[in-house]
């Protein structure tokens, strides 16, 4: 029961981020059905503003980092996937490849792609014993501060004007227009809760890597993708369910398998994913608006 418990947290902890990494993309996805694989570079972008300024106070340099990454997810919606908005959704996704590869480029030649250290909420690194158990602090923080984020996004979502002129949106848009919602506003808040999850989670990603790279974005955006696909690909609930799910399923894996087998922990994730997909090909959670096309 003790091992159980313990095994629960860690993999809640490391689902928690997935989850974060899964609902930044499907903020997105949601409204203007757009994979946006620029996602990932805001993740890194919020990691090499955390190293410029690590000279801060840490309230401070938290906020200037969320800040500047949702900064940048405004300009990205303006300057990129604005003018091609009513293009061929291919035209969409090579945008958004085209923007993921450009940042990354404009890190390289900033940043030089030899990893960069930082050594934020280092404090976090010892555990706390309660009774049998020793949990890592940094993942009852992670844990605790994605739950937070988490309900933030339920409450704006369900409380607020905008939050519902999105779920709206993200039911059917074309309606949610001729009812005098701006496409413009809607799209430009879900851009912003996207850019502010993608930085809360670099954040934390961040803390507990402890290293920077021009490539840091790219692994979470693959379990974001993963996660939003076997949750249903359009459902924000969806995504976070995936995400937990991938979580405690790692951390399964690593328990279960015998040591000579560990390196093929993360084989027996995708292939668990795999079989999530052959019986429900849709994801757990299909989206209202998926429902009514099919």
């Amino acid at each position: 029961m003790t091992n159980t418990l313990q095994y629960l947290v860690d993999g809640l902890s490391i689902g928690s981020l997935y989850a974060l990494y899964a609902l930044s993309l499907a903020l997105t996805f949601s409204v203007m059905r757009l994979i946006n694989f620029a996602t990932g570079e805001l993740i890194m972008i919020t990691g090499y503003v955390l190293v410029v300024m690590s000279g801060l106070p840490l309230p401070v340099l938290l906020i200037v980092a969320l800040t500047v990454t949702a900064v940048i997810a405004l300009i990205i919606e303006r300057l990129a996937f604005r003018p091609v908005r009513g293009a061929d959704p291919l035209t969409l996704l090579v945008t958004s490849f085209a923007v993921s590869y450009l940042l990354q480029s404009v890190a390289t030649m900033t940043f030089t792609s030899i990893p960069r250290s930082t050594e934020l909420m280092s404090g976090l690194t010892a555990s706390i014993k309660v009774g049998t158990l020793v949990f890592s602090r940094l993942n009852l923080v992670i844990l605790g501060t994605a739950v937070v984020l988490l309900l933030c996004v339920v409450t704006v979502l369900k409380q607020t004007t905008l939050g519902v002129q999105m779920r709206a949106a993200a039911e059917d848009f074309g309606m949610t227009r001729l009812l005098g919602v701006s496409a413009n506003k809607v799209i430009a808040v879900a851009f912003l809760g996207s850019g502010l999850l993608a930085g809360a989670a670099g954040i934390l990603f961040v803390a507990q890597t402890g290293t920077v790279t021009p490539t840091l974005g790219v692994t979470p955006l693959l379990y974001a993708f993963i996660a939003s696909i076997v949750g249903g690909l359009g459902s924000m609930l969806g995504a976070v369910l995936g995400g937990f799910g991938l979580g405690l399923i790692q951390v399964l894996g690593q328990v279960a398998l015998p040591d000579n087998l560990s390196p093929y922990r993360d084989a027996l994730v995708f292939l668990v994913v795999l079989g999530v997909l052959i019986l429900k090909p849709d994801g757990l959670i299909v989206p209202r608006s998926q429902t009514k096309r099919v």
